[in-house]
């Protein structure tokens, strides 16, 4: 069938919106047709990472639509089902049997490489399907009319949800929630600070005091996102706002200061190795830093704090989640009035791509969400 998808040409390339040819689902595949899709820091910085040889492609990772053809192998989707999209795993490896399904044996292949198990495309361009497109990156690339997706990253929900609200749940908000409530635990004695208050972050703060974590602390150089951060009932910090410290740096002294010593959970978001080495240094003695953001093949670590401390420094994938009960959890907590986080959604035309890309990296907005 042809579709329109946001394709992007090249390493470094702009998304541009052309007609392509999607196939038919085979047995074990999902047609949707994709009402929204989330704007994930993923499909930004993967496109920057990739060879030349994987390209053109299609991203997008945060999906939700309507199921409009199920293959005749799939179970538990049915046409007219509405859906949230979200990572991929093989279920059969023995990670995903132990239920770690965020770190399957076929990751690579099921979610990055653009390219089914054996090595078809979903997309084309052309007539007789000329020239492939690479396509299925986590399973859906969703910034399209359409997609293809699967039974294991198709979570089935309530007719009655707004798609577009709820579409980052497929990723981002799944990934900063799962951090706490699947890895981290924190209670009421226990203090977190989030390097970093985008979308993911902002998730973490709302599950932590979801679960009543005693003091959360927010670190981000946009005063924009650290006032949001605040209206969850987070302490904030802005780097550039801080004077020197009497001792050490200024972030890491003050984040101890509000913490009482130190943080019990540190999370980063960023990316950036400098604010990955304030996030282990702000822990207190035997803490626990998780680094989420995706970005420099190597960070800067202080090795004599991590040795004489006893901390610990992990990162996770998905937030520990298995899409198919933490989405539904946190869809619960949402309808309870414990997660709330509709107010981060910003909805744009999927045409507006580039202006949800420049409000969100701006600071103007926390999360886009593209509508087709």
């Amino acid at each position: 069938m042809r579709t329109t998808a946001a394709i992007v040409n090249e390493p470094h390339g702009g998304f541009t919106f052309e007609e392509v040819e999607l196939d038919e689902p085979r047995a074990d595949e999902v047609l949707v047709r994709v009402v929204a899709t989330g704007l994930c820091h993923t499909d930004l910085s993967v496109k920057e990472q990739l060879p030349p040889e994987m390209f053109p492609r299609v991203f997008g990772h945060e999906g939700a639509g309507v199921v409009e053809q199920v293959g005749a192998d799939v179970v538990g989707v049915a046409v007219g089902d509405h859906v949230l999209m979200s990572f991929r795993s093989c279920r059969t490896c023995a990670t995903c049997e132990e239920g770690a399904v965020g770190y399957c044996e076929n990751t690579l292949v099921l979610n990055y490489m653009g390219f089914r198990m054996d090595g078809s495309t979903t997309h084309h361009r052309g007539d007789g399907n000329a020239e492939p497109v690479y396509g299925s990156f986590f399973g859906q690339s969703s910034m399209a009319m359409h997609a293809i997706a699967y039974a294991d990253n198709c979570v089935v929900v309530d007719k009655s949800l707004d798609l577009p609200t709820i579409a980052p749940y497929g990723c981002g908000f799944q990934t900063g929630a799962g951090t706490i409530l699947n890895l981290l635990k924190p209670g009421a004695d226990d203090s977190l600070v989030v390097f970093g208050v985008g979308a993911v972050g902002i998730a973490a703060i709302a599950a932590a005091q979801a679960v009543g974590c005693g003091t959360v602390v927010a670190v981000d150089l946009m005063d924009s996102r650290l006032e949001v951060a605040a209206s969850y009932g987070a302490l904030t910090v802005n780097p550039s706002a801080l004077g020197p410290a009497d001792f050490g740096d200024p972030v890491v002294e003050r984040v101890k200061e509000l913490t009482g010593g130190g943080a019990s959970f540190a999370i980063d978001t960023t990316a950036v190795s400098s604010v990955v080495k304030q996030a282990q240094q702000a822990l207190r003695v035997r803490g626990t830093l998780v680094a989420l953001g995706l970005g420099p093949a190597e960070y800067a670590i202080d090795a004599i704090d991590l040795l004489q401390n006893g901390k610990i420094i992990r990162s996770s994938v998905e937030g520990e989640s298995d899409p198919q009960i933490t989405i539904p959890e946190l869809l619960q907590m949402r309808a309870d009035g414990r997660f709330d986080v509709d107010g981060l959604v910003t909805t744009y035309p999927y045409t507006q791509i580039n202006q949800a890309i420049d409000d969100v990296a701006s600071g103007k907005v926390v999360k886009p969400v593209l509508v087709w």
